[in-house]
């Protein structure tokens, strides 16, 4: 089978238009946006209920408010023009990390975050890196990467570590042994592996019918396609675990399902 070529990938984007219609396929004007956001919040707070600051069935009641003190930190990769970072992550986190190869994606979310959640005020902060995941080590010092730019108050304090990373309809970009390879990398720069988490949010294709891993290649955009059973298999090379997975509801018919993972170091202690 073929895999994806990084340069035929980027060379596909770059056809497309710098906006939420370009980025989702055409369907960036209808309810999708909405929709896939409110999913995306209700998983991660599901999780991580400390997010949830209003009182919820979400957040149970002995869970205590956030630490006022506490800045929670976000890597939200292959993020193209930075909807899920406006939409999802800065609704909940105080510092975002965007990462897009892309470069007119992510020129466009650099212009447009001074209009997001408490960039303006201050309060929150985006960093932007325009980086492909075959060349990104979620774990090094920003200042090492290619910025291109930060927006909002950024503390001292949150320079390393993630409590959050965000991979959404990007890792199809990534052949096995690259989204392996990401995973450690991005299961390392995680704070905390007792409480941090991966998402991902992907489109799923039919396992086989025995059950068995299945994958298809796209040759429009030079990405793959995953079934379920091929996630499993590369969370768990990975030294991953499922915590959850769930399917995005109300999405338009005539898509591939989406699918969401909540994913932890295989080995960290949890009460759960």
């Amino acid at each position: 089978m073929r895999q994806p070529d990084l340069e035929d990938g980027i060379e596909y984007w770059n056809t497309r238009e710098a906006s939420y219609d370009g980025v989702l396929g055409g369907f960036g004007n209808g309810t999708l946006p909405r929709v896939d956001a409110l999913g995306s919040r209700q998983f991660i707070m599901t999780w991580i209920p400390e997010l949830c600051t209003v009182p919820s069935a979400i957040r149970p009641l002995e869970t205590p408010a956030t630490d006022p003190k506490r800045r929670y930190r976000a890597l939200d990769v292959g993020c193209g023009v930075g909807r899920t970072t406006k939409d999802v992550l800065l609704h909940l986190v105080d510092d975002v990390v965007l990462v897009e190869p892309v470069h007119k994606f992510i020129s466009v979310a650099e212009a447009e975050s001074i209009q997001w959640k408490g960039i303006a005020e201050k309060r929150k902060s985006a960093t932007f890196v325009q980086a492909p995941l075959q060349q990104f080590d979620p774990g090094k010092d920003i200042a090492e990467s290619d910025t291109l730019g930060r927006m909002g108050f950024i503390p001292d304090s949150v320079e390393h570590g993630y409590d959050i990373i965000w991979c959404q309809w990007c890792l199809g970009h990534l052949n096995h042994s690259e989204l392996v390879a990401f995973f450690k990398l991005a299961t390392k720069s995680l704070r905390d592996l007792r409480k941090g988490f991966i998402f991902v949010k992907e489109n799923l294709c039919r396992d086989m019918d025995d059950g068995s891993a299945r994958v298809v290649f796209d040759e429009e955009d030079s990405s793959l396609t995953r079934s379920n059973s091929a996630w499993i298999d590369v969370f768990t090379e990975a030294g991953l675990t499922v915590r959850e997975g769930k399917i995005q509801q109300g999405l338009p018919e005539g898509l591939y399902p989406v699918k969401m993972y909540a994913l932890q170091a295989a080995d960290s202690s949890l009460n759960l």
